[in-house]
């Protein structure tokens, strides 16, 4: 193992808040496993593939475990392919168990339209099959089960599990590709996306023994002895409605974990709201997602880069701006939407009131060294980036489920890959010989981002320098900004790169989206110690 590895994983101390060890090895396992395989999936269309391929391929006594915060029995998971629901209910009559964690939205109600029950119809389809799919609301106030995983273990051969984590649901909308004319199958947004939403998104395939320990995470949630309703009258109410048990089936023995695939190492980080009742597995809640990510931004030397749905809250850009203050060559490119999904008269100040306040955290510590830039289509559409991926310095990186903003990192259920390449490129293309090495796989990611958005081949030697990339970043921008500023008469420069100016939230509005976003929109699950500091 690369001894460099340690300094970016938390250590079990620092993790904290963990009532028994998440790994397959128990309290007393280390805070990373090594010896895995892990592949990043850039976009939906990709990660469906590779599921439809892995799921296919399933016989009677393998297992398919999975959580989703929002499931649709219809999506397909190719153009022409079978749809989810089916796919999966299929299995469970073919003697394949599968078993499911989806959440039940606040808002979701037995009689409400089909849109609004797209998790009770997933479950019911699997579990008229045979599977056993359940809606759990085990969930502090407000919060939601937001982990996106899916488990497959074989019986005979061990060597062939698999693990997928990441930001993709098995829903609509999230099947786009590299062209992003966005999924067939859509979901309402905000107007000026389009019927057809462009989406991009990641997911990470994981082989080896963290494939073990992504399933010890569905199971302390599964295990967990407490109803899955919340207990009130009309929850109860709910649950029997929908044929739903309000306990799971017990799950049989643990297997022993997957032998060693390859050379990556990976730290599972969660979070988990503080509630009552507590989870058994973290009484005090965990949140080792904002731990990590503030023990790796002290590191960052040269880079960090983001692409994620929100980057809100003061709390989440604190670490990234003492570390722009406490490092000067130390530079921060992040990609987000243009847009929020839903930018109403109500909820749209109460989302972009957060963003304006990050956003200044950050220009106030390095105006000349930050660049936030959204992103469009060849058709000039917003593309909705819905991806939740971090690389720091071409050596670690993070794909999950959770978002850069105060919700993800203290009240919903969410669940990331921080993720080392136990090999290193020394002073490669690019590299300054004296600085720290570059890890193959975090510079292959970034690599593959960067030329996707930026309209590059991977192999252009302008994207080898994450340290010249604002540069690079910048130009870009300005060109598209002003091919449309100038009546787009000229040819369409490459690339799909719009600086990012959120509109501002009058004074106003001001009285009312504060609150809303900071106890409805964003709201604070940490120990009430701990709200108002920065420390998780």
């Amino acid at each position: 193992m690369d001894n460099d590895a340690d300094s970016w994983f938390l250590s079990r101390a620092e993790r904290g808040n963990l009532a028994t060890g998440v790994h397959s090895g128990g309290s007393g396992s280390p805070a990373w496993s090594e010896g895995n395989l892990v592949r990043p999936l850039i976009h939906g269309a990709s990660y469906f593939a590779r599921l439809h391929e892995e799921l296919t391929d399933l016989q009677a006594g393998d297992r398919v475990w999975f959580t989703d915060w929002r499931g649709d029995a219809d999506e397909r998971l190719l153009p022409d392919g079978p749809t989810i629901g089916d796919s999966l209910a299929g299995l469970a009559r073919a003697g394949v168990e599968v078993r499911g964690l989806v959440w039940r939205s606040h808002g979701e109600r037995i009689s409400a339209p089909m849109s609004g029950r797209s998790n009770e119809l997933l479950s019911r389809k699997i579990n008229e099959a045979g599977g056993e799919v359940l809606l759990d609301q085990r969930v502090r106030l407000f919060g939601s089960h937001h982990q996106k995983l899916v488990v497959i273990r074989r019986r005979d051969d061990p060597s062939r599990d698999v693990a997928f984590v990441g930001g993709l649901d098995l829903s609509h909308s999230r099947r786009d590709d590299a062209d992003h004319g966005g999924d067939p199958q859509a979901v309402t947004m905000d107007p000026r996306y389009g019927k057809r939403p462009p989406w991009h998104d990641a997911a990470l395939e994981l082989r080896g023994p963290v494939v073990a320990d992504v399933l010890a995470v569905f199971a302390e949630r599964w295990n967990d002895p407490h109803p899955l309703d919340r207990g009130t009258p009309y929850r109860m109410l709910q649950q029997r409605l929908a044929r739903m048990p309000r306990h799971p089936e017990p799950l049989p023995a643990a297997a022993p974990p997957p032998p060693p695939a390859g050379p990556h190492a990976v730290q599972l980080l969660r979070t988990y709201g503080v509630k009552r009742p507590p989870f058994p597995f973290a009484p005090q809640g965990e949140r080792s997602v904002a731990r990590g990510y503030a023990k790796a931004f002290a590191r960052a030397r040269r880079l960090i880069y983001i692409e994620d749905q929100y980057l809100w809250s003061t709390e989440v850009a604190a670490g990234i701006a003492a570390a722009l203050k406490r490092n000067p060559a130390l530079n921060v490119i992040a990609v987000v939407p243009r847009y929020p999904d839903s930018d109403g008269p109500l909820v749209g100040p109460a989302s972009r009131i957060g963003q304006l306040r990050a956003l200044r955290m950050l220009r106030q510590a390095a105006p000349d060294r930050l660049g936030v830039f959204n992103l469009e289509n060849g058709a000039g559409t917003p593309i909705y980036v819905h991806a939740k991926i971090c690389i720091i310095d071409d050596t670690w990186f993070t794909c999950g489920s959770d978002n850069f903003n105060r919700r993800s990192w203290t009240t919903d259920s969410e669940l990331t890959c921080a993720v080392f390449d136990t090999t290193a490129n020394v002073g490669g293309p690019g590299i300054d010989s004296g600085d720290e090495a570059s890890r193959p796989l975090a510079r292959g990611l970034r690599l593959q981002l960067w030329a996707e958005h930026l309209g590059l081949d991977q192999d252009d030697s302008r994207l080898r320098d994450p340290a010249a990339g604002l540069k690079l970043w910048n130009a870009s921008a300005d060109a598209l900004d002003n091919w449309h500023e100038t009546g787009r008469r000229s040819p369409r420069p490459t690339g799909r790169v719009r600086r990012h100016t959120p509109e501002p939230v009058p004074p106003v509005q001001r009285l009312w989206a504060d609150p809303l976003s900071r106890l409805i929109v964003d709201p604070d699950g940490r120990p009430r110690r701990l709200r108002g500091t920065s420390r998780f």
